[in-house]
């Protein structure tokens, strides 16, 4: 069995999925292959996702796309990019329907293993402060992202694309005006 199919049947967070309000059992989405040139360490699955077991299949991805300048088929090409989240499985939600963090326990069990089948990685997205605290034992996601050109062109820390940080959006103009600009060109030379 190899690491993909280890992680694809892990049911180390089975009981803690069960306990939450949606009550759902494990289902790892990552996507890692060696020849993979490009990472993109998100947060966790979402229930669309979750559902679907593809990731980024949700309006976030949409946004994560068009920030990248990709179609779905360049950004789903899991020869050329890896997608491998902090947590694999959907966390669940809260009673309220707020999303419950990723486990930590899914970074520690298999983060570092799946990083190392990984030799060809030429840049890394970090996508929301799960990913940039553990990738660059950074801070605030405002604080990290502003400062995104101290890890350029090798690694560019993002704010979730989700529809709830628009208003974090509209307050940093300069990110889709000079980050995002800038990591479609680097995307595009490591693409090529």
């Amino acid at each position: 069995m190899n690491l993909l199919d280890d992680i694809a049947s892990c049911r180390l967070c089975t009981a803690r999925f069960e306990a939450t309000h949606t009550g759902h059992q494990p289902r790892p989405v990552v996507r890692a292959e060696a020849s993979a040139r490009i990472l993109i360490a998100g947060q966790a699955p979402g229930a669309r996702v979750h559902a679907s077991g593809l990731p980024f299949d949700d309006p976030s991805g949409d946004r994560l796309r068009n920030w990248m300048g990709l179609t779905r088929d360049q950004f789903y090409d899991a020869r050329r990019i890896a997608i491998v989240p902090m947590a694999f499985c959907f966390p669940g939600t809260t009673a309220k329907g707020a999303d419950l963090p990723p486990p930590p326990l899914c970074a520690r069990t298999w983060r570092t293993q799946v990083l190392d089948t990984l030799p060809n990685i030429q840049l890394t997205l970090l996508v929301g402060g799960y990913a940039q605290k553990w990738h660059l034992k950074s801070g605030s996601v405002t604080d990290t992202v502003a400062a995104w050109r101290t890890h350029a062109p090798s690694v560019y820390p993002l704010p979730h694309p989700s529809w709830r940080n628009t208003a974090w959006l509209k307050r940093h103009p300069w990110f889709e005006a000079d980050l995002v600009p800038h990591l479609r060109r680097h995307l595009a030379e490591v693409l090529a």
